[in-house]
């Protein structure tokens, strides 16, 4: 069902920019528009909200009947795989008034097509990524509570998984079982996230699962789910055998940068001050080039959007603000270590740190 009044204030937005519509292809932002997530595929399909509160769909014939259920009796226009999109889309335009006018796209628009549809049709492209972003980045009450009762969850699913880690497995098989307490606990959309041993933990993004735990191991491990369309993001890595001094070193470095961050993070707090609490830590030890990336990313309608917790996002905290705070340690062929929380700020401008299982080094014996 289209939210009627995010319609409004998006419409409202455009105009103030000068900016005639805007396209949204199936992403975490027609979730938030619609309550509804098309299947993103090849095929050309997008809302398009117009600065004037109009709003129509684009889609191939095969997802037609879908996009009428959700368009609440708004314009729906169908093409056939025989007869590409870019006529449809052309007439569609014209029938709104929007040829030669000024169009911005969201960040799932993808690029092929709209190449396509800068061939075939005289408009203006603009960047439209921060529009919905900035729109949601004040969760609501509900917003919040679901946001909890997924961070919930994974807490849950950590608590287990550690009982279930022994030498031997892979990352595979970690993932897996991950993946199962996710939904057994509530949870959707999980599909093990990163499970990383040893060096391979030393990549953030690893994406990996055939990597053997052995008798000492670092197992670093990253995961989420989502609860009502709200995700959760959660990073623990234990240690299967008694840890080394140097490991026990490193991780408490990455676990003081957590909390440091986590304490910075207040109501008002100026975003690039956040990130550097956390980063001193880790810098002042030695360690700063092995810290090789953002603090921590909001979090809602998708894994990652605002507000950006990095030294050149330009934004104070607000009630509202849920992100990530994730510092972590990569050294490169040896070890990975990270350790992450969601953090939210209430409607009362407290913190809250939504995930509760513990922080403390975990020795798998």
């Amino acid at each position: 069902m289209i939210n009627r009044e995010l319609i409004k204030k998006l419409a409202s937005q455009l105009k103030k920019d000068g900016v005639d519509a805007l396209l949204v292809a199936p992403s975490s932002d027609l979730i938030f528009l619609l309550g509804h997530k098309p299947y993103l595929c090849e095929r050309f399909q997008a809302l398009v909200v117009t600065a004037k509160e109009e709003t129509f769909y684009i889609c191939n014939r095969l997802t037609e009947a879908e996009a009428i259920g959700f368009m609440d009796g708004d314009k729906v226009y169908q093409w056939m795989d025989s007869d590409g999109f870019t006529g449809v889309a052309k007439q569609a335009f014209e029938d709104f008034g929007l040829i030669g006018k000024k169009i911005a796209v969201n960040g799932a628009v993808r690029a092929f097509n709209l190449v396509k549809l800068m061939e075939a049709i005289d408009f203006t492209p603009a960047n439209g990524k921060d529009y919905l972003e900035l729109t949601r980045i004040i969760k609501t009450p509900e917003e919040l509570e679901n946001l909890r009762k997924s961070s919930l969850i994974v807490d849950k699913v950590f608590e287990d998984i550690v009982k279930f880690i022994k030498p031997g497995m892979t990352e595979r098989d970690v993932k897996n079982e991950i993946a199962r307490l996710s939904k057994l606990y509530g949870g959707e959309g999980c599909d093990g996230g990163i499970v990383a041993v040893d060096a391979n933990a030393a990549n953030p993004h690893y994406f990996g699962d055939s990597a053997v735990i052995g008798e000492h191991a670092v197992v670093e491990m990253d995961f989420g789910c989502t609860y009502k369309g709200m995700y959760s993001d959660i990073t623990r890595t234990v240690i299967v055998g008694k840890a080394t001094e140097r490991e026990k070193e490193l991780y408490n470095l990455v676990l003081q940068a957590n909390l440091a961050g986590e304490a910075a993070a207040v109501n008002g707090a100026w975003i690039p001050d956040v990130d550097a609490a956390a980063r001193k830590v880790i810098a002042d030890a030695g360690y700063g080039y092995e810290f090789n990336h953002r603090l921590g990313h909001g979090i809602g309608y998708a894994g990652h959007e605002a507000p950006y917790i990095h030294g050149d996002y330009k934004m104070h905290l607000a009630p509202g603000m849920a992100f990530s705070c994730e510092p972590g340690i990569y050294i490169r062929g040896e070890i990975g270590i990270r350790i992450e929380d969601v953090v939210i700020i209430n409607e009362k401008g407290e913190t809250e740190i939504l995930n509760k299982c513990t922080k403390e080094l975990i020795e798998i014996c």
